[in-house]
């Protein structure tokens, strides 16, 4: 049975992790571009770097309060239908990105695009709870979580490229990067549809002994578990310890993310254009390394906290070293910083489906998805005050760094479980 189990894993990760990681990329580079279009937009629409700032977080506000109620409707309706619906509708709302020529549209269009993703990476989350064993989730969200460094591989590139079709017809760069972008999230949406199971019980790439044995090793699990109801997720202080970590975790990646492109093409003296574009895909190039080997590693040790921790602590060292540093030494610094806090995530998720089960798993995914969704909110804002209180453009980013290795400690003081 082992034997037998562990080949129907390896056909759902085959199944499943492709596309997963195919909508990731997606979700990240609609969400994201708008770090490339920075220079160019802000000039065209007169748009503040407060106001900026604000936009680039208000995505998450209402990604934030929607995220546990859009877990929970997942459950009920099915994932093949609510994914492939929001998938839909967030990139229609992305290409409406390319019409927000003011401040008003910008904030109003980047709120809808934040209530339109909200379902998005908690349902990723609790569908891997749903697919694979326990033994199995880190190597798995290791792969779904090489989406965002793809993301920024392939997508650097191609934004870089679609920015220099500025002109065509009659439109700026950045208007084209929105559309093309957001019709292939369209596309995707339709995709699933088609391709994507609500369940291992209904799944048509398994034949039916493969799904019985799949599904009870996964019902197995979750009766091992002794936290099911929904208000003991909320009520769990551990559950309360994750959510701070996972909102420092995205203090430090959405603030360096937002401002990498521009801070890449300061130290190589360009703008933000297709060359500036492969220098900031060098740093994610790196981060699909240590996404791939690291988690993989956690899983073969069964260790979490210390793994998560010196992720941590690379990322805080990186973003530090990065801004205060000369190019060459500051792009190394940004692949440690890359590496840091991509490898983190995958690892860090695995704390949460290890912890709680049913109703309240989905509602935990969703409550610290909540929480590292305001760390997107405030990330982009506190590098911005940072800069301005203090003159410059390095201040932010020290902070941002402090705030990282405070997250290494707050990981540090967790009490868990080996999960080998």
């Amino acid at each position: 049975m082992a034997t037998d189990l562990s080949q129907i894993v390896k056909r759902t990760r085959g199944r499943l992790v492709p596309f997963m990681l195919l909508l990731y990329i997606l979700a990240f580079l609609d969400r994201s571009n708008i770090g490339f279009a920075k220079q160019s937009y802000m000039l065209d629409t007169g748009l503040s770097e407060h106001a900026f700032a604000l936009g680039a977080g208000i995505f998450f506000a209402a990604y934030a309060f929607l995220g546990v109620p859009a877990n929970l409707l997942m459950r009920k309706i099915g994932a093949r239908t609510w994914i492939g619906c929001t998938t839909i509708i967030w990139g229609i709302v992305s290409a409406g990105m390319a019409f927000a020529d003011t401040e008003w549209k910008f904030l109003a269009v980047r709120t809808i695009l934040g209530a339109a993703e909200a379902a998005f990476f908690p349902g990723m989350i609790y569908l891997t709870s749903q697919w694979f064993p326990q033994r199995n989730r880190g190597a798995v969200m290791g792969l779904f979580y090489m989406g965002a460094p793809l993301a920024f591989t392939l997508g650097s590139p191609l934004s870089g490229a679609l920015l220099e079709m500025h002109g065509f017809l009659g439109h700026p760069g950045w208007f084209w990067m929105f559309i093309i972008e957001g019709f292939l999230a369209m596309l995707a949406g339709v995709f699933t549809f088609f391709y994507l199971d609500d369940g291992p019980a209904s799944a048509k790439f398994l034949s039916g002994e493969e799904r019985a044995a799949l599904c009870s090793a996964l019902e197995n699990e979750e009766n091992a578990k002794t936290t099911a109801r929904l208000a003991d997720a909320v009520r769990n202080p551990r559950v309360w310890h994750l959510a701070i970590i996972y909102m420092i975790i995205q203090i430090s990646v959405y603030g360096l993310i937002f401002y990498l492109p521009t801070q890449v093409a300061a130290l190589i003296g360009e703008h933000v254009g297709f060359k500036a574009s492969l220098v900031t895909a060098i740093p994610w190039i790196a981060a699909l390394v240590g996404t791939w080997w690291i988690p993989r590693w956690s899983d073969q040790t069964g260790e979490r906290k210390f793994t998560a921790a010196a992720c941590m602590l690379a990322a805080g060292l990186g973003i530090g070293l990065s801004a205060l540093s000369g190019p060459g030494v500051a792009i190394i610094a940004l692949c440690f910083a890359a590496v840091g806090f991509i490898a983190v995530q995958p690892i860090f998720w695995i704390m949460p489906t290890s912890l709680l089960a049913g109703a309240a798993l989905a509602a935990g995914i969703g409550f610290i998805n909540m929480f590292g969704a305001f760390g997107g909110f405030l990330a982009p804002n506190i590098k911005a005050h940072a800069d301005s209180f203090f003159g410059g453009d390095v201040a932010g980013l020290l902070v941002l760094a402090a705030i990282t290795l405070l997250g290494a400690v707050a990981i540090l003081a967790l009490r868990l479980k080996q999960t080998r």
